[in-house]
């Protein structure tokens, strides 16, 4: 079923190799039925590896009987300043041409796993605390270490995670705390020292209250050929150095075509503070050309884009993306915009990004 322009955006971003395709979907409500985005899903052909959408956690049960029941991975967010009567859109990555074998935690989907001539693949979505009437800072650890239990079901374990989206509930009451957790767990098991994941950190509840829901991306490579490189942010610190801990963007080298995985990225001056403070455009233009540094970094534009997520503390400025994009040449930009609270309460706007070429 095809529906109207009017009701829904739709973005499709193919990525072929090793008789693999990755499609990333995106799909942005327009009109005013909050259920359009699920009509029909995923219109596309494969298998639905990881689904994350943004909407009223009234709307879970219906949206998922529309999608056949959607026995696969799914993160459903509701945004912190969001009212909850809305679904603002969702995002998903489907497979065609790989066997997918599905990971389990307490009796749900939590993951897939997958292989080709490459390297393994591991993507998780929606893993909970254990105990959610634990301290906000215990449901951050048992969210780490639950991350760990469902990889080593693909053999695989936290040093293969090169990118993770952690969505806090009231994030601006204990992200310092949060940062403890995960910097500490981070020590304890060696990444410090090796490859710290890219990331996403920002505030949004979840259908179960729990503190915090988690999804991670893990890859291991199975020949030289592979590489994985952290990427860091020509306009932009470490964020290392205000103490979060995070890297700007990993790059996945393959034979035949690269992969770049930009972190949720703010308006941040060079030297770590908040840029622009109450002014929303400024705020979009500064990130865009942090991302856009990144993306040249690597020999990339915005072309090569293949999903993004613009986060809005208020819902209402997200046409100020769009016109960013008009006015500076930005074409089909596959993005899908959601309500959510950004780590200082004085950013307003957060993209994450992810772009990928092919290479002879």
């Amino acid at each position: 079923m095809k529906l109207p322009e009017k009701d829904v955006a739709r973005f499709v971003r193919p990525i072929g190799h090793c008789g693999v395709t990755e499609a990333c979907l995106g799909v942005q409500r327009l009109g005013d039925d909050p259920m359009s985005v699920f009509q029909g899903f995923p219109q596309e052909p494969g298998e639905v590896a990881a689904q994350l959408v943004f909407g009223g956690c009234q709307f879970q049960e219906a949206g998922q009987a529309l999608m056949g029941g959607a026995k696969w991975p799914m993160m459903w967010l509701q945004g912190d300043p969001c009212d909850g009567k809305h679904v603002a859109g969702l995002q998903a990555l489907l497979l065609k041409g790989a066997s997918i074998r599905r990971l389990q935690l307490d009796g749900a989907v939590v993951g897939s796993a997958w292989s080709d001539e490459d390297a393994d693949y591991c993507l998780l979505a929606g893993i909970m605390p254990s105990d959610l009437s634990a301290s906000r800072s215990d449901q951050a650890r048992q969210v780490f270490e639950r991350i760990e239990t469902v990889l080593r079901q693909a053999d695989m374990g936290f040093d293969d995670v090169i990118r993770t989206w952690l969505y806090l509930d009231h994030l601006l009451d204990w992200y310092g705390d949060f940062n403890v957790v995960r910097t500490r767990f981070f020590e304890e098991r060696g990444v410090m020292g090796k490859r710290v994941p890219a990331s996403t950190g920002i505030g949004a509840r979840n259908p179960l209250g729990s503190a915090i829901v988690a999804g991670a991306l893990a890859i291991r490579p199975k020949h030289k050929g592979v590489k994985i490189t952290l990427v860091s942010s020509p306009l932009q610190c470490s964020a290392l150095e205000y103490k979060s801990t995070f890297s700007r963007a990993v790059e996945l080298e393959f034979p035949g075509r690269r992969q770049l995985l930009i972190s949720g990225t703010a308006s941040i001056a060079p030297g770590g503070e908040s840029v622009h403070r109450g002014d929303t455009a400024a705020q979009i233009e500064l990130t865009m050309k942090v991302v856009a540094a990144i993306l040249e970094s690597r020999g990339m534009t915005w072309k090569d884009t293949t999903r993004a997520i613009g986060y809005f503390q208020d819902m209402k400025d997200a046409p100020l993306l769009a016109e960013y994009c008009r006015a500076n040449g930005i074409k089909d930009f596959p993005v899908v915009n959601a309500h959510a609270t950004v780590c200082r309460d004085d950013l307003l706007f957060e993209i994450e990004l992810d772009a990928a070429v092919t290479c002879c």
